[in-house]
């Protein structure tokens, strides 16, 4: 007879954390920390106004959200020095094995800075569309056609939607006059 062994890993059978928890984990605390200290030193600038329709202010919200961002990452750190960890992500499907694909990264790139060059000159509706358009290339879409009409439709909607929903003029660009 001869005896099969499995040679299976599960979570279960993964190496327990460190003793102390992991430096990664720390360093997102004292960066929670952090932002919660800058929000609240933020808000203490913020002239303590108030109404009788606002009777609390604009400071408390802030104030409220720098106080919980120290509040999480005090626990936070308690929970990581205890033996806390995460779970390893178990739906991703994602070749570790393979590079970065830099080609997309550079072309999201080209993409956002001409967008941002461009949107002065040409306004929203055309670099917006020149943006949908763009990325939607580079993360390898080849429907140019179709691609161009969606990119179009959303361009004009968020401008439109800014325009009439949110009260703020986005640049017409080249287009001033016939939006």
């Amino acid at each position: 007879m001869s005896s099969q062994v499995k040679d299976e890993r599960t979570v279960e059978d993964s190496p327990p954390p460190r003793e102390g928890g992991d430096r990664a984990q720390y360093g997102v605390c004292v960066f929670l920390a952090l932002l919660g200290t800058a929000v609240i030193v933020d808000a203490l600038g913020i002239p303590h106004l108030t109404s009788g329709t606002d009777p609390v202010g604009p400071r408390a919200v802030p104030l409220i959200l720098g106080a919980l961002l120290v509040l999480f990452a005090v626990l936070y750190a308690v929970d990581v020095a205890r033996g806390g960890h995460g779970e390893p992500e178990a739906g991703e499907d994602v070749d570790l094995s393979e590079g970065a694909d830099w080609r997309t990264v550079a072309l999201l790139v080209a993409v956002f800075v001409a967008n941002a060059l461009l949107i002065e000159r040409l306004g929203w509706v055309i670099s917006g569309g020149l943006l949908f358009w763009g990325t939607a290339f580079a993360l390898g879409n080849r429907h140019y056609v179709r691609n161009l009409l969606i990119a179009a439709t959303l361009s004009l909607t968020t401008f439109y939607a800014f325009a009439i929903g949110l009260g703020v003029n986005l640049p017409a660009g080249v287009l001033q006059g016939i939006l």
